[in-house]
């Protein structure tokens, strides 16, 4: 059904406009998080902090007794960064980093003496998560006569699947490990399918997971749920680092639930559901994005106002894509290139709102910054962001309604704009602890890492939503954009999309080497695409549709880690 507003406010007849038909399912959540909105700190919560600052102390303690032996050093700084409490730990985790790379370049006995396939495979995983240049030829000692890896390394399951884990990293031209993560990915397969007694019921467990999602492409916080569920039935484990991680867990589960309370309620108070009828209501869906980029308590504000902005983006791209005309998308591009309310005065009350909610945002983030001390030059990168998101929603209006289908390359170039996650990770980062003029000039720059995270994002978005949108009049995605200029069928633009997707993996990992950048905004910056492939995943757009993401919602900021052991 149709829906027929007046351009106006006023008294005289108007002309009918018809409006995109477009039915949204409505929050999965509703006020759920309201109850968890409040300003005071409860008893239980003071004394979970006593009790992880205690627990830390031992963690510490385990950290230093590994001093003098790099494979169990290697082990705990994996099972940190898995159990999520790495970010404890930094200053350490780097230091003993640097030292392990000194070694492996200026000692390569070392690579002879103590290198297993898994001791190296994880050496090789962590440096260059951490930005340090090792080169995948330690693996060259792996291949039977230096042609093909050994198949008796089949057996070795550990060490294959930290090769397939590796493997992930790789950057072009790095033959070895394109050859690696075919043969890791075979056996580990093979492993699985027929059961093989070879597997620990944990390994089995961490193998299945990492076929679907490697461990670099997986969300953090979700990867460390389903690692701290797997490790809690693993006789084996080490019960102060687990119990240490479920503390620190359902610790900042609380934090989260506060922060999703405050944003609910500033969404109920603008009261969209009433003044902005036709777009999506998703403050859980949104501040989803928010934790994906980071989930550590020092970025908290930045995920509060960043959850308002992405909502604010939302309402914006309902806009353009389900609401109004062209004419009126013009005058309204207008008016966000000059920030100037008084251009859309002829426009629906409800694009009004839209401007406006956009408005006071801006003077809580110009607050924000005046009181934490950050550079107002972000407000005017970000006001800039934004009209280059609008006008590149703009232009996909324009081909919507003149029935063009760009070329797969021309869609790119504008869907970067429009995926709008150059702007959310400049405000993100902008709000952190390493915001600095350099740093924001550099994010604005358009570089080559976050034109790859935005391009992924763009695609997997697509290929999750462009069967639902296609059922109306819609801008053509990149999938038809593929279809019509290479003649190829669905299943071949898919195909041809997720190599494409595969490639720009693999120039993430080159600039992550590449680059002087703080470790902890490159990661934000990796999560981007992150969450876009976990969002978007088997052709499913969770956003859009919150009950398909709303077991995740409950096990990553609902559901509390049992704690049965911990005194």
């Amino acid at each position: 059904m149709s829906t027929s507003l007046p351009v106006n406010s006023s008294q005289h007849a108007v002309p009918y406009i018809k409006r995109p038909n477009t039915n949204f399912r409505p929050s999965v959540w509703g006020d759920f998080f309201l109850q968890y909105d409040s300003d005071s700190e409860s008893t239980e919560i003071i004394n979970d902090v006593k009790q992880q600052e205690q627990m830390l102390k031992e963690v510490k303690n385990i950290f230093l007794s590994f001093k003098n032996d790099i494979g169990q050093q290697l082990n705990l700084i994996d099972s940190l960064n898995r159990l999520g409490i790495s970010y404890h730990f930094e200053s350490e985790i780097d230091q003993v980093l640097e030292q392990i790379h000194n070694n492996f370049t200026n000692n390569k006995e070392i690579i002879n003496k103590e290198g297993d396939l898994h001791f190296l495979a994880l050496a090789f995983r962590l440096l260059r998560q951490k930005g340090h240049h090792i080169s995948p030829e330690i693996f060259q000692k792996f291949k039977s006569n230096k042609k093909n890896f050994d198949e008796k390394l089949s057996k070795d399951v550990r060490g294959i699947w930290s090769l397939y884990e590796a493997a992930q990293l790789r950057i072009h031209g790095e033959v070895i490990l394109d050859e690696a993560l075919d043969f890791t990915y075979t056996h580990l397969n093979s492993l699985i399918i027929t059961n093989d007694q070879l597997i620990s019921p944990f390994l089995g467990t961490q193998i299945r997971r990492c076929l679907k999602t490697p461990l670099h492409k997986g969300v953090p916080r979700l990867e460390t749920r389903s690692y701290i569920s797997s490790l809690s039935k693993e006789p084996s484990q080490n019960e102060v680092l687990l119990n240490f991680a479920k503390v620190d867990f359902n610790m900042m589960q609380k934090m989260y639930q506060k922060e999703i309370g405050s944003i609910t309620k500033w969404w109920n108070k603008s009261d969209f559901g009433t003044k902005v009828p036709y777009a999506r209501d998703r403050v859980v869906e949104g501040y989803f994005w928010l934790l994906a980029f980071s989930y550590e308590p020092r970025n908290s504000t930045a995920r509060k106002l960043g959850s308002k902005l992405i909502l604010c983006i939302s309402l914006l791209d309902d806009t353009y894509d389900a609401f109004a005309t062209v004419e009126e998308l013009e005058i309204f591009t207008q008016a966000i290139q000059r920030w100037d309310i008084n251009l859309i005065q002829s426009l629906p009350e409800c694009m009004k709102v839209v401007f406006t909610t956009i408005l006071e945002l801006w003077d809580e983030y110009e607050a924000t910054i005046l009181e934490s001390g950050k550079l107002s030059l972000l407000l005017d990168y970000v006001k800039e962001d934004f009209y280059k998101l609008a006008n590149a929603y703009l232009i996909e209006a324009k081909w919507c309604n003149e029935g063009y289908i760009p070329t797969y390359d021309e869609y790119k170039a504008n869907g970067i704009k429009s995926s709008a996650l150059s702007m959310l990770l400049l405000s993100f980062i902008g709000l952190g602890e390493f915001s600095n003029k350099e740093l924001l000039d550099w994010i604005f720059s358009d570089p080559k890492i976050i034109d790859a995270t935005s391009t992924i994002a763009r695609l997997v978005d697509d290929m999750g939503s462009h069967k639902f949108e296609q059922q109306r009049v819609h801008v053509a995605s990149s999938v038809e954009c593929c279809m019509k200029q290479y003649d190829m069928s669905l299943q071949e633009a898919y195909k041809f999309i997720f190599k494409d997707i595969e490639d720009y993996w693999i120039v993430m990992n080159e600039e992550c080497l590449n680059l002087d950048i703080p470790s902890p905004v490159l990661e934000s910056i990796l999560n981007v695409a992150r969450a876009s492939e976990f969002v978007y995943e088997n052709f499913q757009d969770k956003y859009t549709n919150g009950e398909l993401m709303k077991d995740s919602i409950d096990i990553l900021i609902l559901d509390p880690i049992s704690i049965e052991k911990c005194e």
